[in-house]
């Protein structure tokens, strides 16, 4: 893949995106990044939703093809840029990332996402404080079911940080801006502050990359 034109397409404060820049870091590869703003709606505007036709974020474009699904985009890096890997090749550990991603991506995150939010408040009528009590305790299910699933450390996945700790870092991002008590979750608490070490990850934080503009 070496001279290929690499671009993604994300928005700083979206989960699914900052967990494919961190796999792009990891794995030192250079892309050129564009902003979609989720807030102003460019990603319902047409040209957008030609690359991705749900409009959402991200979509990563590899020499004019589209790639969509943040997992499915990570699973493609993997493939293709073997260094670090970011899922085990062991049946068994690899079902166990895959678990621990999977509590995060298919079960705190759809319904938390920010179209659900506003399903929720033109729908439902539900106010600010309705909305953050819904976030709160979709994280709070989630979190309380991948403590008991976490290992030993220091990261999530293990040893060194991989698909579980790229879906855990934004997720206890959210958690932490929508005030969550993280108390009750030492163990991924002290995945996310091992993780936070790793210059790489460090620099795919959304406050990192929203300065850059």
């Amino acid at each position: 893949m070496t001279g290929s034109m690499i671009r993604l397409h994300d928005y700083w404060r979206s989960s699914a995106s900052y967990r494919v820049r961190i796999a792009l870091a990891l794995k030192h590869v250079p892309y050129e990044r564009h902003e979609i703003s989720l807030l102003d709606g460019a990603n319902r505007a047409p040209d957008y939703l030609a690359r991705n036709r749900q409009g959402l974020v991200p979509t990563l474009e590899i020499d004019g093809v589209m790639l969509t699904q943040s997992l499915a985009i990570i699973d493609y890096l993997d493939a293709t840029y073997p260094d670090p890997p970011l899922v085990p090749r062991d049946a068994l550990a690899r079902a166990q990332v895959l678990a621990q991603a999977l509590t995060i991506v298919a079960d705190i995150h759809p319904v938390d996402n920010l179209r659900v939010l506003k399903r929720l408040e033109n729908q439902f009528g539900a106010d600010q404080a309705a909305r953050d009590d819904w976030y709160r305790h979709w994280i709070h299910e989630g979190f309380a079911a991948l403590e008991h699933m976490a290992g030993d450390g220091p990261f999530l996945g293990g040893a060194s940080p991989n698909l579980a700790d790229l879906c855990l870092v934004p997720q206890i991002y959210n958690a932490r801006r929508f005030g969550l008590d993280l108390s009750a979750y030492p163990k991924l608490v002290a995945a996310d502050a091992a993780a936070a070490g790793v210059p790489e990850i460090a620099a795919a934080h959304p406050d990192r990359v929203k300065a850059q503009g």
